[in-house]
């Protein structure tokens, strides 16, 4: 039996709008948009974008179409944290991100694992700002 290898391909954030969404994440975040194509028979985009540096993750930007997925923009983990953003430097990425007017909901913290500090998106998921022990600095 030849090694399984598999990877998450896309993780699906469900948004209102694929414009808005785009000015905040690749606008504010600095997220690269890899794919923007029409879907004309569900009168839908396909909308991917990445983090800057990224080899493997990409959100799948997933406007919502019916009332219940509505209900899940900005709450799609139950008020957790959603999703957790790497970086090989985080006092540059916060200072920046603040400056960019991010909302962060918890000041950055020195944890076992790493530096983090929690951040809302546009819609009001929550997101780590995370520099993992094994990237930090001095």
């Amino acid at each position: 039996m030849s090694q399984v290898k598999q990877s998450l391909g896309l993780v699906s954030l469900a948004v209102r709008d694929y414009d808005e969404a785009l000015e905040f994440f690749v606008g504010k975040l600095g997220f690269l948009l890899v794919e923007d194509s029409p879907v004309p028979e569900q009168a839908k985009r396909w909308v991917v974008i990445t983090p800057p540096g990224a080899t493997e993750s990409r959100v799948l930007l997933a406007r919502a179409s019916t009332p219940e997925q509505e209900s899940r923009i900005g709450a799609q983990s139950g008020g957790r944290v959603f999703l957790v953003l790497n970086t090989d430097n985080f006092w540059r990425d916060y200072e920046y991100y603040k400056a960019q007017g991010i909302v962060f909901v918890r000041e950055p913290k020195n944890e076992p694992y790493g530096t983090v500090a929690v951040f809302k998106d546009l819609y009001g998921n929550l997101w780590d700002l995370l520099q993992p022990m094994s990237h930090t600095q001095g």
